[in-house]
């Protein structure tokens, strides 16, 4: 596996530098449906990997955000995202990556996310631990979801119908606070670093939370969907914890679920 993530961090590194260059010149985007936005970025930052992926790894099957992939029928299966944080990258705020995950036969054995602003390299292999720029991490040691400070995000498509401010305000009135970065792999990556306590979102796609995943897992944490289900990359929600608070967190957002809510969600006053 070593081989595997040694050449993981190659090509994200070289796919994040060319992000970082493409990010400087300011480049326009496009819209994908209704309110996903596309940008050459992208596109220039998906043919980059999944070339250097198919050099290296001919017999691999890689699934790409942006299409660029393809599928080979073997037990290895490479997820893509070359250009997570794509609104944030098109507005000119700094805070985007180049995100690779390999699974074997259906386990997800390396993954890396790389923020080329911060110039920082999230790692992890199966059994191996988890890494950022070389040095071990692990997660949080926080004991309670009133002591915890989570991150969440919302889909850009239908963010009007988005049922997840319900599950937001919730959190943040149980919690000291909830962060929205508009990156899911980096704040995958920032619980495992310790920098969050946990995370949760919907509509997650595979290759949006692989190396995430592996990440949090790797550094001590926990990951399920927002039922406590463990089925994750073909799933409708994710949470992704320190380990610490998981059943609690589960516990708050199965009331919300129910309709239940601790702090009802207060009527905006006309006067």
């Amino acid at each position: 596996m070593a081989a595997y993530l040694e050449t993981a961090v190659e090509i994200a590194r070289e796919a994040g530098a060319l992000l970082a260059n493409l990010f400087e010149k300011r480049i326009g985007f496009e819209l994908k449906g209704d309110f996903d936005l596309v940008t050459a970025a992208d596109r220039a930052s998906e043919k980059l990997v999944v070339e250097r992926i198919s050099t290296h790894f001919p017999s691999h099957s890689i699934v790409a955000e942006e299409g660029g992939g393809h599928e080979s029928g073997g037990e290895f299966r490479w997820y893509v995202d070359p250009l997570d944080g794509t609104t944030n990258f098109a507005h000119g705020y700094p805070l985007f990556n180049v995100t690779l995950a390999l699974e074997k036969a259906g386990q997800l054995i390396a993954g890396v996310i790389y923020d080329p602003i911060r110039q920082e390299m999230f790692a992890a292999e199966l059994g191996g631990g988890a890494y950022l720029n070389n040095r071990r991490v692990n997660v949080s040691k926080v004991e309670r979801l009133a002591d915890s400070l989570l991150i969440t995000g919302f889909p850009s498509y239908k963010r009007h119908l988005s049922i997840n401010v319900h599950f937001f305000h919730q959190a943040a009135m149980a919690t000291h606070g909830v962060r929205r970065s508009g990156t899911a792999a980096l704040d995958l990556a920032w619980v495992a670093a310790g920098r969050a306590d946990g995370f949760w979102e919907f509509g997650l796609k595979p290759w949006d939370m692989a190396a995430g995943i592996l990440l949090v897992e790797e550094a001590g944490g926990r990951c399920s969907d927002m039922r406590g289900d463990a089925r994750l990359l073909k799933g409708l929600h994710l949470v992704a914890t320190n380990g610490r608070i998981h059943d609690e967190t589960i516990g708050l957002f199965g009331e919300v679920f129910a309709g239940q809510y601790r702090v009802p969600l207060q009527q905006i006053s006309p006067s």
